[in-house]
């Protein structure tokens, strides 16, 4: 059975408004089947802990050597950078600015 995971950088929460735990690397394994309902209890349930497991990695070089020494098959989520549009407090009292 060969493991596969995702890396990819993660975004910020919708409750950050700074750019904290956003700069480093993830590498998540991917669940191989779905998730079961424990009949008794009414949990969820899988077949593998490894989907449990969350690895930080300070660049993308060395979350794919950790995959790759570990011959885990690994696929690179692509990154979304955010458009940063200078703004000024004056900019909020102008005369220019569109009404709505």
């Amino acid at each position: 059975m060969s493991l596969k995971a995702k890396i990819y950088q993660p975004t910020r929460t919708a409750m950050q408004s700074g750019k904290a735990k956003t700069k480093h690397w993830v590498l998540e394994y991917v669940q191989p089947k779905a998730r079961f309902r424990d009949a008794v209890m009414g949990w969820n349930g899988a077949t593998q802990t490894l989907s449990q497991v969350r690895l930080q990695f300070d660049c993308l070089e060395d979350a794919i050597s950790y995959a790759s020494r570990h011959d885990v098959e690994y696929y690179i989520a692509p990154v979304h950078k955010q458009k940063f549009i200078p703004k000024s407090y004056a900019a909020n009292f102008s005369y220019d600015k569109p009404k709505g």
